[in-house]
């Protein structure tokens, strides 16, 4: 969706406020083609599904705009298809302004927020507004059958373009329900330790206790995993690249040990975060990290490792990230802004949808950050030899990603005679 989002939101005076302030290059990318066509995701549909309230905006004929609340039970807002949505409007305290602002203008913007997961979505689309007497079978199928308040009128959108917007800032909010979850699932598992003397569960056996206090939906299939220790005190510090060896339990019960890559800011010592690719076809592991871990999943694993080092000086660094692989070079990109060495980063994925941590570098590293889609028509491949061959003379490589993109680094090195003490890969398969 980033070029039917670019395509509404960039506007000419909004590339220029980019331009001003160095992050124009790091989003022109997503303007580059066609819009694609407009259709909601399994994903998108679930997450909408799952809401009970949402913010509206409109724009009166005066060009004030205005945001309204809507709520009602979960799953108000409900899909009628790929490219429409639409809810039940109930009767309010009847000033209007909403319906009077629709009837001026059908344009609509929509922020659904999920506050427990940090995530957001932002929805463009063009509204219409229905009476029951005019289309009873579309308000019947807005009709939530057990909410009790009376429904004035149906409003229905055809969704031109969506985003998905970075989780910073969200601070985590609970609904009185999920409190209530959140507490039985606690008394329970108290319960469960006094009966057995066991408990909860731990998974591994290390002498590093982490538990699991924050999970951030980043793209369709990656979720960022904050883990903390139990007393909330300071960790072992670690420097860029590092990594953990965390312990997974499998569906049938086994525990297995997979790498995963800190990508928190090294200077950070109160928590670790990864970031944890749902590979279907994979071994079992991020699966089963996906489906099970949850607040307050334990675990018990060694000190974090580094076997992907960054350079203690201050010559200046190229870093080239494919796919997942941003993971050490985020961190990596923070350690060399902290120390003021020169940097270029380049990162390529999929689509921008697919690109976790997009948003927020950008933000971060405006004027180092370079984005490249594989699978965007129109959008700009990544050649990692003209990278190499454009460096600073003195600059060392740090590569990150499938093994495709390390296989292409050491070719380019080999081909333009670059040290290999000065390229260092890492794959993630």
């Amino acid at each position: 969706m980033a070029r039917a989002f670019a395509k509404i939101a960039f506007t000419p005076r909004v590339q220029a406020a980019q331009t001003r302030m160095g992050s124009r290059g790091a989003y022109r990318t997503a303007e580059l083609g066609a819009a694609e066509v407009v259709e909601l995701s399994p994903y998108e549909i679930e997450f909408i599904g799952a809401r009970d309230s949402f913010y509206q905006g409109t724009v009166g004929e005066n060009g004030w705009p205005y945001v309204q609340h809507r709520g009602g039970p979960t799953g108000f807002l409900k899909v009628l298809g790929p490219q429409t949505i639409g809810y039940a409007d109930f009767s309010g305290n009847r000033q209007y302004i909403s319906v009077g602002n629709l009837d001026g203008n059908d344009r609509v913007c929509l922020f659904l927020m999920d506050y427990p997961g940090q995530r957001r979505l932002k929805i463009w689309g063009r509204a219409r507004l229905i009476a029951e007497d005019a289309e009873p079978a579309l308000v019947a199928r807005l009709e939530s059958p057990d909410y009790r308040a009376r429904v004035e009128r149906g409003v229905i959108i055809t969704v031109e373009a969506f985003d998905w917007n970075c989780p910073k800032y969200i601070t985590p909010r609970f609904t009185e329900r999920e409190v209530r979850e959140l507490a039985s699932g606690w008394q329970q598992e108290a319960a469960k330790h006094e009966s057995t003397a066991t408990g909860m569960d731990e998974i591994g056996s290390g002498v590093l206790k982490l538990v699991v206090t924050g999970m951030r939906q980043m793209t369709p299939r990656v979720r960022a995993y904050e883990l903390r220790a139990p007393d909330w005190s300071d960790l072992p510090p670690v420097t860029a690249g590092a990594h953990l060896a965390v312990p997974v339990r499998l569906p049938e019960g086994s525990v297995v040990t997979r790498q995963y890559s800190l990508a928190t800011h090294p200077h950070r010592r109160d928590r670790y975060e990864i970031a944890v690719l749902h590979e279907e076809a994979g071994r079992g592991g991020s699966a089963a990290i996906h489906a099970t871990w949850q607040i307050g999943t334990r675990l018990a694993l060694d000190h974090p490792a580094n076997q992907f080092p960054l350079h203690d000086d201050d010559r200046p660094a190229v870093l080239i990230a494919g796919g997942i692989g941003i993971t050490p070079i985020k961190a990596m990109a923070q350690e060399l802004k902290a120390r003021g060495n020169p940097f270029e980063l380049h990162y390529s994925g999929r689509t921008a949808a697919d690109m976790a941590y997009r948003d927020r570098l950008a933000i971060e590293f405006p004027g180092q950050l370079h984005l490249y889609f594989t699978r965007s028509p129109g959008g700009t491949r990544i050649d990692v030899h003209s990278i190499m061959r454009s460096a600073p003379a003195e600059a060392l490589f740090y590569v990150c990603g499938p093994g495709r993109l390390s296989e292409a680094a050491s070719t380019a090195a080999r081909v333009l005679a670059i040290p290999a003490g000065r390229v260092q890969c890492e794959s993630f398969e």
